[in-house]
């Protein structure tokens, strides 16, 4: 099955072994001659199964025994990775919305409250605040960065087909009170290694990293310790917005 997308501004042409990762991908649907293929093969499927055992393992959890379809959608979107960074592009995990055109990114540790916080902004700002991507973004370091909503858009399916200018990425943290504070990129940096998409190929992952400095070298990082009551969007925004 065949399907030509358009992500981050590069035309990508898909071939999968099943039909759904096309409709997660309907969205996006592109015509013309692609930048890259991807093409799907079982053994993408057992690598994605893999990698699941391993990472159970480290958790101590039991891994989860998804279907061959789930696995088909975690392997496109590795390939697309995989070959982004040739395109100053790097996927990241994170939770983006855009108030008045810029893009906030918040990343933390899975389980940290990325989305509660986003849905906080919503909440407070109405139609001025719209979701990018809830999840795993694109995000483009060039001459400026830009961050675009994908079809892999979190559990809640929060995110559209957009672009906006990355203006600040905000590391959340729990705490009891509402505080941010502006941080450099040496101490933003373990997280942002830990959040970014890193290519088993050298070559590619080498590129991200100098992509990763250019992202800390052009936009605003901030810390964001908070809970999870109304004024922590209040406290982010007015810290963040400049």
């Amino acid at each position: 099955m065949k399907g030509i997308y358009r992500l981050a501004e590069k035309t990508i042409a898909v071939e999968s072994l099943y039909d759904r990762v096309h409709r997660r991908f309907a969205g996006y649907r592109a015509d013309g001659e692609p930048d890259f293929s991807v093409t799907i093969v079982p053994s993408d499927l057992d690598y994605e199964q893999e990698r699941e055992l391993i990472c159970a393992e480290k958790e101590n959890r039991p891994p989860v025994m998804s279907s061959p379809e789930s696995r088909e959608e975690l392997a496109v979107y590795r390939k697309i990775a995989e070959r982004m960074p040739d395109y100053d592009t790097f996927l990241f995990h994170g939770s983006v919305i855009a108030v008045d055109g810029e893009g906030y990114l918040f990343t933390a540790k899975s389980g940290t409250g990325k989305s509660t916080h986003t849905r906080l902004w919503r909440e407070m700002l109405g139609e001025r605040a719209v979701m990018v991507n809830d999840d795993k973004p694109l995000i483009r370091a060039a001459e400026t960065v830009t961050v675009f909503g994908t079809p892999y858009n979190g559990k809640h399916n929060l995110g559209c087909n957009m672009s906006v200018p990355l203006k600040a990425v905000c590391i959340l943290t729990r705490a009891a009170e509402n505080s941010i504070v502006q941080i450099s990129k040496q101490e933003a940096y373990a997280m942002l290694l830990q959040q970014v998409f890193r290519p088993r190929d050298p070559a590619a992952m080498q590129k991200t990293l100098r992509l990763i400095d250019r992202l800390a070298a052009q936009t605003a990082l901030y810390r964001l310790g908070c809970n999870m009551e109304p004024e922590a969007a209040e406290v982010a925004f007015n810290g963040m917005k400049g």
